[in-house]
C-alpha cells in the first residue's frame, strides 16, 4: 500500500494512482514522519487507554525525514536513526495506537488512518501494515501494476469493489464481506482498480510478513466469503476471514505462521467476551462505533493491542452499534526491513529487488489485464543511507 502524494499517473483528480496493496497507501514506514505530510501524534503511548495524540515528533525525525522523503508511489522506508520508543508494556495492559492521516492523491485526496508499522510497535503477530480509509464518496482507485516481496496483501471491504489482477494469473473482484489474499512470495507484481459502479470506497487494507522460511517461495492468490454466523454471546456477529476465532468459526486461507483476522459486528451496549488462543497477541481496529477493550476506550481507527498470555478479550460497545476488526498471531520474531513495497531482512535485499523490478526481471513477471495511462509504477530512489531492520517493537536492528 502506497502513497500517492506526487501522484505517478495521468488520471483525473478523483482517481489516486499508487502501489501497493489494495489502493494507493503513503507509507513511510515505522511510524515516523515523512517530509510533506503534518507531523505524525506520538501515539501508542504505553499503559491503559493512555495516548499522547496532539504531540509532535522531532529530534531523531528530523534525520528520518531527510533519509527517507515521500517517493512517487509513497514509500515505505525504513527508519535510517534510532527514534525513541517505549518500553514494553506490561501483561494485561492495553497499547492503544491512535492513528495518523495520510492524504493519498491530488485535490480530494483520499485520507487513510494508518496505525501499522508503527514506532512502539512493528507487528501484531505478523499483521505488519494496518490502513483504515473510507467511508468515502466520489473517489476512484486506480493502482497500476507495482511489485511485492516477502509478505502477503490482505484486502477487505465493508463498501465498493475492487478489480485485481498479478503477474501469477489471478484474476479476481474483491466485495464486501469477501477476502483476497495474495502471497508475493519472492516477487509479485499487481494491479487494483475499483469497479465502475463502485461510489463508495471503506474498508481496510493489510500486509502479512512472511517468515525466512517460506519468504521467497511460490506466488499465490486465494479468495474467500466467509459465512456471518452469531457470537457466542448473541449481541453480535462474526465473519473469519483468516484463521480461527475459537467458538464462532475459522477460514481456510492458507498463512505461513498462524494467524486470525475477523470482522465483529457488535450490538450497541453489548459487553462481549472472546476466547482467544492464549499463544497469540491481538489487536482491535474499530471503524464505527466505541469500544473499550479491557478497560482501555478505543475510538474510531484507533488500534488497541494486547501481548500474548491473554485467554480471553473483553469488549464494551458504546451507545451505537459498532463494528471492529479483530487481528491476531504469534509474536513475529524475525527483524525486517521495510521500504516502498518489498519487505526483506537487509538493505542489500531491498536494493536487490528494486533493481531486479526495474530491469523487468522474471522474478516478479507482468500483468495481464490492466489497462491504464501507465503500465507499471516505477519504483523511487532509494534513501541516502542504510536501511535499519526494526523487530517487533519497533527498534532499529545493526
Amino acid at each position: 500500500m502506497l502513497d500517492d502524494t506526487q501522484d505517478t499517473g495521468a488520471r483525473t483528480n478523483t482517481t489516486h494512482h499508487a502501489g501497493a496493496g489494495a489502493y494507493p497507501s503513503g507509507i513511510q514506514g515505522d511510524g515516523v514522519r515523512d517530509n510533506t505530510h503534518p507531523p505524525y501524534p506520538r501515539d501508542g503511548a504505553l499503559g491503559t487507554a493512555t495516548r499522547d495524540a496532539g504531540a509532535r515528533t522531532s529530534g531523531a525525525d528530523a534525520d528520518v525525514r531527510a533519509a527517507g522523503g515521500l517517493d512517487p508511489a509513497g514509500a515505505i522506508v525504513a527508519q535510517a536513526n534510532e527514534a525513541p520508543t517505549a518500553e514494553r508494556p506490561v501483561e494485561g495492559v492495553v497499547q492503544v495506537l491512535s492513528p495518523r492521516q495520510v492524504p493519498l492523491g491530488g485535490l480530494r485526496a483520499l485520507e487513510v488512518r494508518r496505525t501499522l508499522p508503527h514506532r512502539d510497535r512493528s507487528f501484531v503477530g505478523a499483521w505488519c501494515f494496518v490502513d483504515h480509509y473510507g467511508p468515502e464518496r466520489g473517489v476512484g482507485m486506480d493502482v497500476p501494476p507495482h511489485p511485492h516481496t516477502g509478505l502477503q496483501t490482505v484486502s477487505w471491504l465493508f463498501e465498493g469493489a475492487i478489480e485485481h489482477h498479478d503477474s501469477g494469473g489471478a484474476h479476481a473482484v474483491v466485495r464486501p464481506g469477501e477476502v483476497n489474499l495474495m502471497t508475493s512470495g519472492h516477487g509479485i507484481v499487481h494491479s487494483e482498480v475499483s469497479t465502475p459502479g463502485t461510489e463508495t470506497l471503506h474498508g481496510v487494507q493489510l500486509w502479512v510478513a512472511l517468515p525466512d522460511v517460506t519468504r521467497d517461495g511460490d506466488r499465490a492468490f486465494e479468495h474467500h466469503a466467509p459465512e456471518c454466523v452469531p457470537l457466542p454471546s448473541g449481541q453480535g456477529s462474526a465473519l473469519v476471514f483468516i484463521g480461527e476465532l475459537r467458538g464462532v468459526a475459522d477460514s481456510p486461507i492458507v498463512t505461513h505462521t498462524p494467524l486470525l483476522g475477523a470482522e465483529l459486528r457488535l450490538d450497541a451496549g453489548a459487553r462481549v467476551t472472546l476466547d482467544v488462543d492464549e499463544g497469540f497477541e491481538h489487536g482491535i481496529l474499530v471503524d464505527t462505533g466505541t469500544v473499550t477493550l479491557d478497560g482501555a476506550r478505543l475510538e474510531r481507527g484507533d488500534l488497541g493491542c494486547v501481548d500474548e498470555g491473554r485467554a480471553t478479550l473483553t469488549l464494551d460497545v458504546g451507545d451505537e452499534p459498532a463494528r471492529v476488526i479483530l487481528l491476531g498471531g504469534t509474536p513475529f520474531e524475525e527483524e525486517i526491513v521495510m521500504w516502498w513495497n518489498f519487505i526483506g531482512r537487509s538493505h542489500d535485499e531491498i536494493v536487490l529487488a528494486r533493481d531486479e523490478y526495474e530491469a523487468g526481471a522474471e522474478r516478479f513477471g507482468s500483468v495481464e489485464g490492466y489497462v491504464g495511462d501507465v503500465e507499471r509504477i516505477p519504483a523511487p530512489t532509494m534513501p541516502p543511507v542504510r536501511l535499519r531492520p526494526r523487530n517487533r517493537r519497533g527498534r532499529g536492528g545493526g
